[in-house]
């Protein structure tokens, strides 16, 4: 029998759910489950896990699996009518077997494309709508005058344009390990209707102790500030390092973003390509608890650092699509003066 290892293999999860394991030659693997389109794992060469879930979370719908990369479409947070972070992480999707072609730099066989169409369901909750309201008056002449009764209702017209869309969602392994996943949402409709959406690949990445752990890449920029009823600040401090609560949405950052582990001495590097904004969460200890698919302790060992399009939400016209491309890296962090260095990662190609 061939020892060679499966680049691609669909196979049952927790809870039954499907889920599609993917392996590169050299050691490294990625879990992805069609229940959200939501990659569960990611390991480097030595089998070492790399984002976090949560010992806690709930693989069974409806209920969104906390933690790995959730997508969060058409709405990220409560910027907007939805539930939180939206309903494409609550779906189901599907395997996309004639995707159309697909520009890559890698020759790894290990990727899956999948695919996220609009149901009945969502169709009810994520209509366009606009309303016109009518006071309706009856006039008439029976006494050689003209009179005029209106009516004492109002009459309620709703017109909707049902949201039509095509949510393509590439995740690969690359020959290093590097894990990319590509979104690609194109507008379908046939009624000549907008479609406006707001996105984040909600990244939780595993760390050894956040109190050990920096972001550097979002100094001196703008953020809003949701604990502060999405106020803007700007950056301060010459890294990014957490000793309470932090919900940020930092606007128009750079393409590249370190995060660095002093214990661990590794740096994950996040490269996004059509997604100008990172979001930076944790949720500490007084919310970590109030979270029933959540570890009371578990907020010490993640750090959610969000490629993100929120501050100004796309908008595609019928026929154009939207994409938007994540790729994350883990290397070993370099030391200068005993503290690390990810200058050399920021700058590099």
């Amino acid at each position: 029998m061939s020892s060679e290892r499966v680049p691609v293999e669909l196979c049952k999860g927790i809870n039954g759910l499907e889920k599609v394991v993917l392996r590169e030659v050299r050691g490294s693997s990625a879990e992805v489950y069609l229940y959200g389109g939501q990659v569960t794992s990611w390991k480097n060469d030595h089998g070492e896990e790399l984002l976090f879930v949560s010992s806690k979370a709930i693989f069974k719908p409806p209920k969104a699996i906390r933690g790995g990369i959730p997508i969060c479409f058409p709405q990220f947070g409560n910027h907007g009518s939805l539930e939180q972070h939206g309903f494409a992480r609550n779906r189901v999707w599907s395997i996309d077997i004639d995707p159309p072609p697909f520009p890559t730099n890698t020759s790894s066989r290990a990727f899956i494309d999948l695919i996220l169409k609009p149901s009945e369901e969502d169709m009810k909750i994520w209509p366009h709508r606009w309303c016109s309201f009518f006071n309706t008056c009856l006039s008439g002449n029976n006494d050689g005058q003209t009179h005029c009764f209106c009516l004492s209702e109002f009459y309620l017209s709703i017109i909707v344009s049902i949201c039509s869309y095509e949510f393509r969602l590439r995740v690969a392994l690359g020959p290093g390990g590097d894990l990319m996943l590509t979104s690609r949402i194109r507008n379908t409709s046939t009624e000549g209707k907008p479609l406006t959406f707001t996105f984040a690949y909600h990244t939780y990445f595993s760390v050894s102790d956040i109190s050990e752990v920096r972001v550097e890449g979002l100094e001196t920029l703008d953020y809003l500030d949701n604990l502060q009823n999405k106020e803007r600040f700007t950056e301060q401090g010459d890294a990014i390092t957490f000793e309470s609560e932090v919900d940020k949405i930092y606007v128009s950052t750079p393409t590249k973003i370190a995060i660095l582990d002093h214990e661990k001495k590794r740096t994950f590097v996040i490269r996004k390509d059509g997604l100008p904004d990172a979001v930076v969460w944790n949720p500490w200890d007084k919310k970590a608890k109030a979270m029933a698919d959540f570890g009371d302790d578990e907020y010490k060992h993640m750090l959610c650092v969000e490629a993100a399009a929120v501050e100004k939400p796309i908008t595609l016209k019928p026929g154009e699509e939207w994409r938007g491309r994540q790729e994350l890296s883990a290397v070993p962090s370099s030391y200068c003066s005993g503290q690390l260095d990810p200058q050399k990662v920021l700058q590099c190609s």
